[in-house]
């Protein structure tokens, strides 16, 4: 009896972890329904940049979206402050084909929620990126972190938070993480550089290894439609 009480206890958790491994791919199909759910947005907020080297000013900005990836930020002063390349990288853009392999990765926390973890690899050598890791709420099916490692932009990172527009997987607040070695300021532009000391030499080795833009949207308009021109 007890034998057979075993059998069955290694069966269950046999089949158990297959289904697990098998979730994982439903996991990340019903994350990206959400998102698949959006043709076009206008988002209204203000973005917060933090390059410890550098002063720069909170911003009004809007960010546009419209599929198949096309994204713009555009601020009150004319201009976004982060790397080049690096606002391409959002979570409606890392579905755009569906050549990748899913790896699950277990499980994790992100600020006290348990997620789990999804590796995506691209099938294709020519794709810039090299690796994402997506950090999915299973409850709501909201990926609410993600890392992506590129060839030529290097890695950034994506931490959301959701709010009125959870059902569309579009976030009220968005945490940019960017190594600012890739951090490039853009022509024609100047700040006061924030050195915190007269021995500049001393502080030009101290500078971070990263930056963060922290942008908040109050305000969605979501497929309604947008033109061409505001990509140019």
């Amino acid at each position: 009896m007890i034998k057979r009480i075993i059998h069955v206890v290694v069966v269950l958790m046999v089949f158990h972890q297959i289904g697990f491994a098998q979730d994982i791919n439903m996991l990340v199909s019903n994350a990206r329904k959400k998102l698949d759910k959006v043709s076009d947005y206008e988002a209204s907020g203000k973005m917060k940049t933090n390059v410890a080297f550098l002063k720069i000013p909170v911003a009004n900005i809007k960010l546009y979206f419209k599929k198949p990836g096309k994204l713009k930020l555009k601020s009150e002063k004319g201009v976004s402050f982060v790397p080049k390349g690096a606002m391409s990288i959002n979570l409606n853009n890392l579905f755009s084909g569906n050549d990748f392999t899913i790896i699950d990765a277990g499980t994790d926390k992100v600020d006290n929620i348990n997620v789990r973890v999804a590796k995506l690899l691209p099938n294709d050598d020519n794709s810039d990126m090299v690796l994402t890791t997506l950090y999915i709420d299973p409850t709501n099916s909201l990926i609410v972190k993600s890392k992506t490692t590129t060839k030529e932009n290097g890695t950034y990172e994506l931490k959301m938070k959701y709010g009125q527009f959870a059902e569309y997987g579009l976030p009220d607040k968005i945490l940019f993480s960017f190594n600012t070695k890739d951090y490039k300021l853009p022509k024609g532009i100047t700040f006061d550089f924030d050195d915190g000391t007269s021995n500049k030499a001393a502080t030009k080795s101290e500078k971070p290894k990263k930056g963060e833009a922290e942008i908040l949207l109050s305000k969605y308009i979501i497929n309604k439609g947008i033109s061409d021109d505001v990509f140019k």
